[in-house]
């Protein structure tokens, strides 16, 4: 799947090392291994950015250098939602701009769905939600949502995101929670959901001190999510930024966990596209399972 820019976003150019992006207002320069290619755009156009992004280690920490004045958050949108961007201690803005092209998918899969069942809303877990931007693009389609996410402060950078889309009052379940502990305790209690999403990091920590190694944890996990889906259940789809992970892996998980169950697998590299020109991008692979 391809991401290509859209009026608040754009990758205008790429290479060694690096991508320079627009964010809103905002230019920035993040380091990207991947581009192992040569920039087209002049060095003045680089040089004119209005944040660099320089990491601490080849983890992905570090700290922003700013030309001039900047906010601490500002408004964008995407499809008619709105969300705020952040400059983060870990290089990205408090979203992931190339997701938008899976934004699209899932609105359309809670559209259908929606269409389909005019008793109530289709139910929709979020796992690893972060900020929302994908929940409350579904909430926007008419999913009733439960997002889950580890770090209080992105669940409430989430709900700020839901105040300033004007969609405070959709069904939104905002709940701060290891993700692997409250897909446990669904499953105990006999929950369904119609769509499962599965977007985890490589490594994190629970609020409780819950410890998350992706090649370790991702099995049970994925299992477990297979139980929570109900009879007539859209989707369920795992994405994966590791270095080590494909596309073909995820699915292959994706087929094991879901054997009884008839449908389609769909598997790749999420990418973004730059704004001149068809050069792309790899940032993530993913996975997703269709009745």
């Amino acid at each position: 799947m391809s991401t290509r820019g859209w009026g608040d976003y754009a990758l205008l150019d790429s290479g060694n090392g690096r991508k320079l992006e627009r964010y809103g207002p905002y230019t920035v320069v993040r380091p990207e291994p991947q581009c192992l290619w040569s920039p087209r755009l002049p060095v003045s156009a680089w040089k004119g950015a209005d944040a660099v992004f320089e990491p601490s280690d080849e983890d992905e920490a570090g700290r922003w250098r700013f030309k001039g004045r900047t906010k601490e958050s500002w408004p964008l949108s995407w499809g008619g939602v709105k969300f705020h961007g952040r400059f983060t201690n870990f290089r990205h803005l408090a979203f992931f701009p190339e997701q938008a092209a899976n934004w699209e998918w899932l609105e359309a899969q809670v559209r259908a769905a929606s269409g389909r069942s005019k008793a109530e809303p289709p139910r929709v877990l979020n796992l690893f939600g972060y900020t929302g931007v994908a929940s409350l693009v579904m909430a926007a389609a008419g999913a009733a949502m439960t997002h889950v996410d580890a770090s209080k402060k992105a669940v409430a950078w989430a709900r700020e995101n839901a105040e300033l889309a004007g969609l405070a009052d959709k069904p939104i379940r905002w709940i701060t929670e290891d993700a692997r502990k409250y897909v446990q305790r669904e499953v105990r209690r006999g929950s369904k959901y119609d769509g499962i999403i599965l977007d985890p990091p490589k490594y994190g920590r629970g609020p409780g001190g819950e410890v998350w190694r992706l090649f370790e944890d991702l099995p049970e996990l994925a299992r477990l999510c297979g139980e929570l889906l109900s009879e007539n259940a859209s989707f369920l789809v795992l994405n994966a930024y590791a270095e080590r992970i494909s596309g073909a892996a995820l699915s292959g998980l994706l087929a094991d966990v879901l054997q009884a169950r008839a449908g389609r697998i769909e598997w790749g590299e999420l990418a973004l596209v730059e704004d001149a020109g068809d050069r792309q991008v790899g940032m993530s692979f993913f996975a997703r399972w269709t009745p």
